[in-house]
């Protein structure tokens, strides 16, 4: 009998997709750590009613996670996948309490975000020479929404010209759990973008997807080939480790806050749930000071 047979997660798994409306990746990531821990409490405890499991159960999961060497960052992953599981099930009256109270998460070594230092990413933009052809304006167009915008790489990729008002320039972004964002655009990305749609325009008449980013077919852009070339063109500017479409959203972040914008601006334009996600840049920003500090001052 498969864990699914017996343990009432599918539901859960629909509420996340057609509720919460998760991206496939996420939800892919809660049905894996559901998948493993139900695999794990059969083969340890035989078959359990959702009733049954007790904190003592969970904990004994977490101690083999650990014994395998995973990570901390990812047992929490699966203690939050569990814990929002739980809780479903008491909110459709499955149980009438959840066995995750007791339930304590691993400390994780906070980690500064990577990002690219702003003279980088100027050189980046004023002098890294982008062929003249069609793929050489689309490889520039997708690094300045990145920079500019702060946006995902799903977001990216699924950003439709729908979304583009020049008049008031600002993009409507769809984000996480189909939550909707503007984002302001500065008079540099408004001409880039204007030129891009005219060229676009004229190249596919009626043809091209409806996604603003096209390939030289006229579809839109896959996610590899995003990452493909967000590496190879920060590889010009930059010898940071990290070279990916999240390290320039941490980049926008990184140098907003470095510039004075409010906490609480970067999150909105981030897209992010709550300021516990959007603290982290306040981390390298403090860092920055230090540095500014250790330069300047006669005693430091």
């Amino acid at each position: 009998m498969t864990p699914e047979a017996n343990i009432p997660y599918n539901a859960f798994i629909e509420y996340l997709k057609y509720e919460k409306r998760y991206s496939v990746h996420t939800i892919r990531a809660y049905r894996d750590d559901l998948e493993l821990f139900f695999q794990y409490l059969t083969a340890s405890f035989g078959e359990t009613s959702l009733k049954e499991i007790s904190a003592s159960f969970i904990r004994s999961w977490l101690a083999y996670q650990k014994e395998k060497g995973d990570s901390a960052k990812t047992i929490n992953r699966r203690i939050s996948s569990l814990k929002s599981f739980f809780k479903h099930a008491m909110k459709t009256g499955s149980l009438s309490a959840t066995p995750m109270t007791t339930v304590v998460s691993p400390r994780i070594k906070k980690r500064l975000p990577s990002f690219v230092e702003e003279k980088s990413m100027s050189v980046l933009f004023a002098h890294v020479e982008f062929p003249d052809s069609w793929e050489g304006q689309v490889n520039r167009l997708m690094l300045m929404l990145f920079y500019s915008t702060g946006m995902r790489l799903s977001e990216l990729v699924h950003l439709k010209e729908s979304q583009v008002d020049l008049s008031k320039n600002n993009l409507k972004i769809l984000g996480k759990g189909n939550k909707e964002r503007l984002i302001p655009i500065n008079e540099e990305l408004r001409e880039e973008l204007q030129q891009y749609l005219s060229a676009k325009k004229e190249k596919f008449s009626t043809e091209a997807d409806h996604c603003l980013l096209v390939n030289e077919k006229g579809r839109g852009l896959h996610p590899r080939y995003v990452q493909t070339k967000v590496k190879q063109y920060l590889s010009l500017v930059t010898t940071a480790e990290k070279k990916s479409p999240h390290v320039i959203r941490h980049t926008f972040a990184t140098h907003l806050m470095n510039n004075g914008a409010d906490l609480n601006a970067v999150k909105e334009l981030l897209g992010h749930s709550s300021l516990a996600a959007t603290q982290i840049y306040t981390h390298n920003t403090i860092e920055k000071l230090k540095d500014i500090h250790k330069k300047a001052h006669p005693k430091a």
